[in-house]
């Protein structure tokens, strides 16, 4: 089973970003390397943080905007939970959020698990391209969602439609340009047919 590894944010500021992760508490799960790769609107990502309930969305909503970061959806209750997205200084989209509507413990930051959603164009042919290069799939809905197993990574690796991603995330889908993100693992080096780039974990 190919394996994926490694997430790798390209940012104009290493330092800068590190300090906004290391607040957040995302930094075991990320690597970050310098570029200025032009880039313009939705990159096409997102960073997921669940964690266990309201109060902790909260809390690590409140550390991200004390790091700079900016709102993009105020916490709120949903259908499936309660969540917010907030957008990191580097550009990158962050979503935090909770299945749980009620918290039930005293408030805490430790986060569950840590997700990286690809919006991709068509989610059927984007599995296919990724089980033809041995990734092995946990979940999968259809045209909606789809989860790869991961057991060599801490972050789950998952595909959503690019409209339904942006529009959950609360930015208009349009976006050109470089993803700043390139993905590590084992099959590489290769770029999928969104233009999400792989190379081996080892570079």
């Amino acid at each position: 089973m190919t394996a994926f590894t490694t997430v790798t944010l390209e940012v104009p500021d290493p330092a800068a970003a590190s300090a906004f992760y290391d607040a957040l508490g995302l930094s075991p799960y990320l690597s970050l390397r310098a570029a200025q790769s032009p880039t313009d609107g939705f990159r096409g990502f997102a960073l997921s943080l669940v964690v266990s309930q309201p109060g902790d969305v909260d809390a690590f909503v409140a550390a991200a905007l004390d790091a700079g970061a900016t709102t993009l959806k105020p916490a709120e209750k949903s259908f499936w939970g309660y969540g917010a997205v907030v957008r990191a200084p580097d550009g990158t989209i962050c979503k935090i959020a909770s299945s749980a509507k009620k918290d039930t413990a005293p408030v805490a930051r430790r986060i569950g698990q840590v997700a990286l959603l690809l919006g991709v164009a068509d989610v059927k042919a984007s599995k296919r391209f990724y089980t033809g290069r041995g990734l092995a799939v946990a979940k999968s809905f259809g045209g909606k969602y789809v989860e790869f197993a991961t057991p060599s990574s801490a972050v789950t690796l998952a595909l959503y439609p690019r409209r339904a991603l942006a529009k959950d995330s609360g930015v208009p889908q349009e976006g050109s340009g470089s993803h700043r993100l390139v993905i590590g693992g084992d099959a590489g080096p290769f770029t999928d047919p969104d233009g999400f780039v792989w190379e081996p974990a080892s570079a």
